[in-house]
Parts: C-alpha cells; structure tokens; sequence
C-alpha cells in the first residue's frame, strides 16, 4: 500500500504538465503525487506511433511547460523525437514517474480518499488526475460478416508502415486526418486502394488558426458540460488541404465511396450490388477515452459520457481528466494540466488548514 496526495495516471503530455505544475507549486515528489504509467518507457502514446509519421507530417507539436521541444529533424520519425524529450522532461523536473504499472480500477474509500489498485500495489490518494488519453482504446465499428473476412484486418494503432501493403488491394475506412495520410502511404505500393468514409469528408482550405481552433474546443467543451461523448475535432474543423492532399487528389487516390453494407469473405459490398476485392480492411475509426478503469466510481452520464466542468468531474470533485474532450491536444493538454492542479489546490486547501 503506497499513499499520495495526488495520484496521476499516465505520463503522455497531459500527465507530464500536471507533474510539473503539481511539483511547481508545492506537491512533493512522492509523498505530495505520483505519476503511475503502464508504458515500459517514457514517450506516451507517441512511442507507438508508425516509424514512418516523420516530424514535418505532424499535425502541430507544442512545448511541454518549462521546457522547449529541441530542434527536430523533420525526416526522423516523430515517436524517436517525442520519447527523447518526454524522457529528458521527466529527469529534468525529477517526476516522480513508476512504470511499467498498470492501473485496474479506481474505488472509493469510507475515509474520502481513493484507493487506485494496480498490478504492482494500491496508492490511496486525496485527488486524481487521469491523463490515459485514448491509444489503448482503438474502435472497431461492427459490421455484418466482418468475422467472415479471409484477409487482414488492423486498425491505425497497428500499422507500421506501407511495405507490408505492397501489392495487395487495400481498403482504407474511416475520415479523419489518419485514415488519410496511411490512405496516402498505403498508396504507393498497393495494388489498388479504396477509401470509404461514413460521412463525404469536409476539406478545409482555411489555415488552421486560433479562431478555428477555438471553435472545435469550444464545440467539444459543450459536449461535455452536457456529459455526452466528446466528439472529433475533424469534425468540427475538418481535413487541412495540404501539399500532400493536393497531390492525393491529382492522383484520384481521394476518390471516395460511401460506406459498405457488409464485409464479405474476399472484400467488401454494398446494398446497390457494388463490391470490392480486398486483401486487406484498415479501420482508421479512431479511438476512444481508456477510461474503463474509472467505472467503478459511477462517473457516466446518462447521455454516456462523463459531465465535466473544465477538467473536473461535477459527479466527483476529487477526480480531473485531462487530455480528454476539449483537452485532447498538445496544446489542450498543456493548459489543462495547469488548470486541473490549481482546482486540486484549491480544493484540499481546506482540508489541509484543518491539520
């Protein structure tokens, strides 16, 4: 049995900055909080990225606080860069950082406190912040005849680059900014490529500024104050028009189909009478919050997601979720990292004049 005064689970960008703003302002390394991460080693959810998601293809870093991104090289894979300065982040602000321990559940004590089990020991703590993001928990949607499929399926947290595609027929699923740059890979060396998406894909010729940035937070922060899931950005923004969707385009690789009906054992059909032979399905449907571990607290709303007032939970003032909705970005996880510690702060102040 271990205790802290706040317990941190997860060590990507959003558990890094609310280690640092918990150490900043006063929380000792751990008796004062603990980062617990399931991961062997520093990098979050970056480590597991493709090899071939070089830096210059990144859809926008931001510096963790205190400590600036060193210069990258563009070519050089991204999850080699953001492992190197996740770690040089940890030593330098002596996070107090336990891996690889993965957290079961999450209970209430009779005392108030909270009791994290994991499969290396239980921390009780006064507060919580989860910062698990999203990359444990790929979704597959289900369609009829998918276990029929003689071919391979995999899913964005699976693929690890195009040269295993070479020659294959490939079917790409799913309309966000990962299904279309592995669409654009994957099409280089398959023998043919078909991309289909629930929705036509909205293209944004529009740079990416911080009006429009402000309107998808804004749109996703509504969802959660009104406890429903939290959305897709794309969803609100929608795909960037870059040099290399240009190029996509001139190439008719972005011809896309509407949704198939069903999976058949060597491809894909729809009602009309349309099919495709493929070899391959790869969903690029996205992920959802790994937050299976917190069920035991009662949090979902009855619109299925978790009712939030910033980062806090209104159905729990002990627990913080950052990098989720609103929060879901570099630069989210950042500010809600700080925000998430001065609510704690402020929160247990009281409880502390009482000792």
């Amino acid at each position: 049995m271990h205790s802290a005064d706040v317990v941190v689970i997860g060590a990507g960008q959003a558990g890094l900055s609310a280690g640092y703003h918990l150490h900043r302002t006063g929380f000792a390394p751990g008796s004062g909080f603990v980062i617990l991460d399931a991961d062997d080693g520093p990098g979050g959810a970056w480590q597991h990225r493709w090899p071939t998601l070089v830096f210059d293809r990144v859809h926008g870093f931001h510096d963790l606080p205190g400590l600036p991104l060193p210069p990258t090289d563009p070519k050089r894979p991204a999850s080699e860069q953001v492992r190197a300065y996740f770690a040089a982040y940890e030593r330098a602000f002596d996070l107090p950082v336990r891996r690889p321990v993965r957290v079961r559940a999450v209970r209430s004590r009779p005392d108030g406190r909270l009791d994290v089990h994991t499969d290396r020991g239980t921390w009780t703590a006064r507060a919580l912040i989860n910062a698990t993001g999203t990359w444990t928990r790929p979704f597959w949607p289900h369609y009829p005849g998918r276990s029929t499929f003689r071919g391979r399926q995999l899913h964005t947290a699976d693929y690890r680059g195009p040269a295993e595609f070479n020659g294959l027929r490939v079917v790409v699923v799913g309309g966000g900014t990962s299904a279309v740059q592995l669409l654009g890979e994957v099409s280089t060396v398959a023998a043919s490529t078909t991309w289909v998406t629930r929705r036509p894909p909205t293209f944004n010729d529009e740079e990416f500024g911080p009006e429009l940035g402000r309107a998808a937070v804004a749109r996703v922060d509504q969802a959660v104050r009104a406890g429903r899931p939290p959305g897709s950005v794309v969803g609100v923004t929608g795909l960037p028009v870059t040099p290399e969707v240009r190029r996509l385009r001139e190439r008719g690789v972005l011809d896309r189909l509407p949704m198939f009906d069903r999976i058949t054992p060597d491809g894909v059909a729809w009602t009309d009478g349309r099919f495709v032979p493929a070899d391959v399905i790869l969903w690029c449907t996205g992920f959802r919050a790994a937050i299976d571990h917190l069920a035991p607290l009662g949090l979902r709303a009855p619109g299925g997601g978790i009712t939030m007032d910033g980062t806090r939970v209104v159905a729990d003032a002990r627990v913080h979720l950052v990098g989720y909705g609103p929060s879901a970005s570099t630069i989210g996880a950042n500010r809600a990292g700080r925000a998430a510690v001065n609510e704690i702060r402020a929160w247990l102040a009281p409880a502390a004049a009482l000792h």
